[in-house]
């Protein structure tokens, strides 16, 4: 038998470590708890930390179950891919009656179902006034004495492929903008923006209010319509893709992409037949919105999700929308049940001598902007939204590439500049939010947290943090048996 001997890393003149315990000056990556890398730094260590930590808790078994599933790398890329394809052309203008066939006494309203007695303020307010606007009331009091008394219908806008921001309050004569994609064979509407301040979808319901209301049904609408009919359609996907590149990001800065909407429908007002006083304030009321475009972008939006909705093992969440009570999410996979937790209330800047009291939980169905990758997700494309929501613009460029690490996919037609036009970040997983405990960032207005206030701020805001598990686990349930 012969014998060998194996050389010892000193006889081979081997390092030991390959030199590592040399190093006069180590650096050391760490992840996970931070004790280590705070021991290391009082030793004048030099450590780069990898953002990282464990999932959220209680959700290991579901995460395993529905990261095995065959089905979802193929779902989610199908998804993201219709996503992503979709078209949204500006095709018509029509009352909700007929848009949608929206009955007298049924109301449509933002975010997941909810009734009357867990309604909000501004909720409240805003179907007040819809209430008075459609003469189904002579006042707020016997307004508010109907709606407590269940005799009307509330249903939320996306039951309907509609969208409404903040309240979301559509009521049957209210006019609506009627966009199509193309592609997907798909319509989603969002009814007329009215400014900002003492607004109903922002819960007031002043007599101001209602005549506002009662003048876009009468001026406005059938003027939009006349142009939309006489010169569209008007591509607006195409306008969301260049704001991004003029400052904008699309739900709470919307300045380019209104003077951009104005310049296609102005050749259709000025001839439309109605009076010059009539064209005159209408193209006034118009121009003077910075926020006129902001409901044409929510269906834009609403159209790329739906058209991703509905795929057997996807991830990629669909709707994110709120109530003012409650904040609900849907997803692909999972069909039409909403996955909900508590609204949280936005952080961020105050009108006047509004405060912190004076804020209503988060409202509205304009989250399908982030949803879609705009928005709070595009928030580096216009770091100067931070005077209007809060932050600074380290913040903004920060939140746009915190989204990547929870998003699917780059837009290829959204992209932000100062990111050397990366794509944005688009194409919200469930499963990644759940792994990394980031929550998607959206920015938001204000409302009065007091029925018939309107308007108190703008800010910044997270979903609750128990819509994500609660859909994870639902997806886990419906991954087939092996």
């Amino acid at each position: 038998m012969t014998s060998t001997t194996s050389a010892t890393p000193a006889a081979s003149g081997a390092t030991p470590l390959r030199g590592l315990l040399s190093v006069e000056s180590p650096a050391v990556a760490t992840a996970g708890v931070g004790l280590f890398a705070d021991a290391l730094r009082g030793q004048a260590v030099s450590v780069a930390e990898a953002d990282w930590q464990p999932p959220m808790p209680g959700t290991e078994a579901d995460l395993a179950r529905v990261m095995a599933d065959a089905r979802r790398a193929e779902a989610n890329a199908t998804a993201y891919a219709r996503l992503v394809a979709s078209t949204a052309e500006l095709c018509d203008v029509k009352q909700a009656k007929d848009a949608l066939g929206l009955e007298r006494g049924t109301f449509l309203h933002a975010g997941p179902p909810i009734d009357w007695e867990r309604a909000s303020g501004p909720l409240r307010g805003a179907f007040i006034g819809a209430v008075l606007f459609e003469g189904l009331a002579d006042n707020a009091e016997e307004a508010e004495k109907k709606l407590a008394a269940g005799e009307f219908t509330f249903e939320p806008c996306h039951h309907r492929d509609a969208v409404g921001p903040m309240a979301g309050v559509v009521s049957p004569s209210m006019w609506m903008y009627g966009l199509r994609d193309e592609v997907h064979d798909a319509w989603s509407w969002c009814s007329l923006n009215e400014g900002l301040g003492k607004v109903l979808r922002y819960g007031a319901y002043g007599p101001e209010v209602v005549d506002r209301l009662h003048w876009m049904t009468d001026v406005l609408g059938p003027i939009l319509q006349q142009s939309v009919r006489a010169t569209g359609p008007f591509d607006i996907k195409s306008i969301l893709a260049q704001m991004l590149q003029m400052g904008d990001e699309g739900h709470n800065r919307n300045r380019a992409g209104s003077l951009m909407l104005l310049r296609e429908l102005l050749p259709g007002m000025i001839t439309a037949d109605a009076s010059s006083n009539d064209i005159a304030e209408a193209v006034r009321f118009s121009g003077a919105n910075e926020h006129f475009f902001l409901n044409l972008g929510m269906p834009a939006c609403k159209l790329a999700t739906m058209a991703a909705h509905g795929i057997p093992g996807s991830s990629l969440v669909t709707t994110m929308a709120r109530n003012g009570t409650d904040f609900g999410i849907r997803v692909s996979g999972t069909g039409d049940e909403w996955f909900t937790g508590p609204a949280n209330t936005p952080q961020g800047l105050f009108l006047g001598d509004y405060g912190p009291d004076d804020a209503n939980p988060d409202i509205g169905d304009s989250a399908i902007t982030e949803t879609a990758g705009i928005g709070g997700f595009a928030m580096a494309a216009a770091p100067a939204i931070v005077k209007f929501v809060g932050g600074d613009v380290p913040f903004a460029l920060r939140a746009t590439q915190t989204m990547y690490e929870i998003t699917l996919g780059e837009h290829p037609m959204f992209q932000v500049p100062i990111l050397d036009f990366r794509g944005t970040p688009t194409g919200v997983d469930v499963v990644s939010v759940v792994r990394t405990g980031i929550l998607p960032q959206i920015n938001t207005g204000m409302a009065g947290r007091v029925a018939g206030t309107g308007q108190v701020g703008a800010g910044l805001v997270n979903p609750p943090v128990e819509c994500f598990p609660a859909a994870l686990a639902a997806l886990g349930r419906a991954v087939p048996s092996a």
